[in-house]
């Protein structure tokens, strides 16, 4: 497409966009809860968990609450939303075994590597994650991700989050990339797009949920329209 005629750098997400976080942290949890002899029903947990995971992300991407605070407290939230009492101890335990165990699941959304394969030639791909440090080496290892990645920016890293400007401005620095010649895929419309259209950036909002949003910029709702959308 014409619109995309300049690009040379492709710059993704990494949760939600190309590793399944959903799938992944469900599957995580399920191995906790079993060793932690909590009786949960996972498919009730992660109902309840989900919605509430991306409001305290939010939180978190605005510089409300700590890291600390993030992890304990969607725990906390989610075991009172779905009636079970556990202790301050305990969730700060399954908070850490959580960190932990989570990059051992390497479920990619479907076209993931089919599009990495076929940009590869043809762009540099890199990375930019609020994720954090600890995990995100390791989810792009396990995974079978690096060897397409030869650099990632994660928020640690650069001091700020995506949606701040800053966070743009440094990937871009490092990479010799512009704003001219520069696409952004995502899946959070605040963090990734507008972020990203903010910074001079191109971007595609990756929406496999088909989120009901005010946008009438580039939207796909699988990783495979993103190759048609740069053909």
């Amino acid at each position: 497409m014409s619109d995309f005629k300049n690009i040379e750098h492709i710059f993704f997400d990494l949760d939600h966009t190309l590793w399944d976080f959903d799938r992944n942290s469900k599957l995580t949890y399920a191995g906790i809860f079993k060793e932690e002899n909590l009786d949960i029903d996972i498919e009730k947990f992660v109902q309840i968990y989900i919605p509430l995971n991306l409001k305290f992300w939010k939180m978190y991407r605005h510089n409300e609450i700590s890291k600390e605070e993030l992890r304990f407290q969607r725990l906390k939230t989610a075991f009172d939303s779905y009636g079970i009492e556990v202790d301050k101890v305990q969730i700060d335990h399954i908070a850490d075994q959580y960190i932990l165990k989570l990059p051992e699941h390497n479920h990619l959304f479907e076209g993931c590597l089919e599009l990495l394969d076929g940009l590869k030639d043809r762009y540099q791909i890199h990375l930019i994650t609020n994720g954090f440090d600890e995990v995100q080496e390791y989810k792009i290892t396990n995974a079978g991700l690096k060897k397409y990645f030869a650099y990632m920016l994660t928020a640690e890293t650069a001091g700020v989050k995506k949606p701040d400007l800053k966070i743009f401005e440094q990937a871009m620095k490092d990479t010799g990339a512009t704003p001219f010649n520069s696409l952004m895929v995502g899946d959070s419309l605040e963090a990734d797009v507008e972020g990203a259209l903010a910074a001079g950036m191109q971007a595609v909002w990756f929406d496999p949920d088909k989120i009901d949003a005010n946008y009438n910029g580039y939207r796909v709702e699988r990783l495979s329209q993103i190759q048609e959308l740069l053909s």
